[in-house]
């Protein structure tokens, strides 16, 4: 069976500075005592990032980036931490590096992600709110689930003097070229899939389906359905 999956919307509690303060709970209990692997690809300084996030968890957290082979180490790691930043960025670098197949072959590793490791857990970075800044070489990703999400999913503000797309507006346009559902992880919020069940914790969000009105989601929803359908 794959290995179980939990996708963060972001590192930092909504009005916090305590990296993961708001998902400790859930963060212990799915990483255990586990050796996780963190893949800091997604900033430019992975020393930097990987010493923010090590301080931050407590758990055995060992830096990817520093391994002679990456790929290998992720080819047989027991949990993996991908880290966020741009996705554009993180996913070319797992592919560049040979990681993003081995974690492929490596599928009942325990993944945990916050934004753009979150976008990496999905079938394609279509979701992303990142700018391209690098060409990943592909959109196609992990698919350790078979749905999209869109971390730091925000409402429209009707006081807001903005003109650009909103992200319901956006994901509308993703829509009118893919079929599959769409999940806006507001901040604060996770997915969280353990064997054949996925359930949304720490904060609501809103399902977008093709063809139909978005649908607001209360946390501790059970959302299976994406995962079996």
């Amino acid at each position: 069976m794959p290995g179980d999956v939990l996708l963060l919307s972001n590192s930092r509690p909504p009005g916090g500075a305590v990296p993961f303060a708001h998902a400790r709970e859930v963060l212990a209990g799915h990483l255990g005592d586990r050796t996780v692997w963190f893949v800091p690809y997604a900033l430019a300084d992975h020393d930097a990032y990987f010493a923010w996030v090590a301080e931050a968890l407590g758990v055995d957290l060992r830096p990817l980036h520093r391994e002679p082979d990456p790929a290998a180490t992720a080819a047989t790691a027991e949990a993996v931490f991908v880290g966020g930043g741009n996705t554009f960025r993180l996913l070319h670098d797992v592919r560049r590096l040979g990681i993003l197949d081995a974690l492929r072959s490596n599928d009942a590793s325990r993944y945990t992600g916050s934004s753009a490791g979150t976008n990496l857990a999905q079938p394609a970075i279509h979701t992303t709110n990142d700018m391209p800044i690098v060409d990943p070489g592909g959109l196609d990703a992990l698919a350790r689930v078979p749905f999209h999400v869109n971390p730091h999913y925000l409402d429209p503000d009707p006081a807001s003097t903005h003109q650009g797309e909103t992200r319901e507006e956006r994901i509308h346009e993703f829509h009118e070229m893919n079929p599959g559902p769409v999940v806006g992880l507001r901040e604060g919020a996770w997915l969280h899939r353990t064997g054949d069940t996925l359930a949304l914790g720490g904060n609501t969000a809103r399902l977008f389906r093709r063809g139909e009105e978005p649908v607001e989601l209360a946390a501790g929803t059970d959302l299976s359905w994406l995962i079996s359908s």
